[in-house]
């Protein structure tokens, strides 16, 4: 998709105003962190990351039936006491 714009002075400095299919399209909103590719063809910008989703289990759900066995606590290593050279 392409979306043609203009590049504008602000300030010292040069803005693009991101509005409409670019903002909404990447769901980008204001205060996001971003990157920005440069090259001689032109940037990409890119978010750094996604708002985390929402979990599709709670710790119990994942926990639920967990038995000593089940979670192979028997190949834990276990502590010794070590006795160093006397």
């Amino acid at each position: 998709m392409q979306v043609r714009t203009e590049i504008k002075k602000w300030g010292n400095s040069l803005a693009l105003r991101v509005s409409g299919l670019m903002a909404t399209v990447p769901n980008f909103s204001a205060g996001d962190p971003v990157t920005v590719d440069v090259s001689e063809r032109g940037l990409v910008v890119k978010p750094v990351n996604r708002r985390r989703e929402t979990l599709i289990y709670t710790e119990s759900e994942l926990l639920a039936g967990l038995t000593p066995e089940t979670a192979h606590a028997d190949e834990l290593a276990r502590l010794t006491d070590l006795e160093f050279g006397d």
